[in-house]
């Protein structure tokens, strides 16, 4: 063989091998760098998506449908869940209206996102206002809500949080 020839076949062979031993330190090929990585939502993603499912459960309270209310939170709180949410404190009591729920701000927490919302409670004539905080996690590859407490000191108008019931809500009678 040829020199020329032997320059070739040595150049062809090396940019044969240029991608697979790119591989090796990190540029081209970054499948398997993914696959090593578990998945994570975005940000932005994680913040949509929790809203989402607070206003779910929001719009569910404020209409009294338990099953709808039921299907935005995890499998682990859907045990028992219809007794404790339309008991006497609960989120969907029958002796109560929730004439506005809104959600005020959605941001990182320790255990998922934060969603802070302010509930109006109606009872006869009385309505009261609570801050109440809904954290919602990522369980497999759907969000749902992990948990429920009271948002704070004092509601909007400074009126005290009281304690949030089983069924989440906040006592009318408080």
């Amino acid at each position: 063989m040829r020199p020329t020839h032997r320059r070739l076949a040595a150049s062809a062979a090396g940019l044969v091998l240029l991608p697979v031993s790119l591989v090796g330190c990190g540029i081209g090929g970054g499948d398997e760098e993914q696959a090593a990585k578990p998945e994570q939502a975005p940000a932005e993603e994680a913040a949509t998506r929790s809203r989402e499912r607070v206003q779910a459960y929001l719009d569910a309270m404020t209409a009294k449908d338990v099953a709808a209310g039921r299907s935005q939170l995890c499998a682990l709180l859907q045990d028992g869940f219809d007794l404790s949410a339309t008991g006497p404190n609960g989120d969907f009591a029958d002796h109560f209206e929730v004439p506005e729920a809104a959600i005020t701000a959605v941001q990182p927490g320790p255990r998922g996102q934060e969603v802070s919302v302010s509930v109006s409670v109606a009872a006869g004539k009385r309505t009261i206002t609570r801050p109440l905080v809904f954290t919602v996690t990522r369980d497999g590859g759907d969000w749902c809500i992990a948990g429920e407490a009271p948002g704070g000191d004092a509601a909007p108008g400074g009126a005290p949080a009281g304690d949030a019931a089983p069924g989440g809500a906040p006592s009318p009678a408080s």
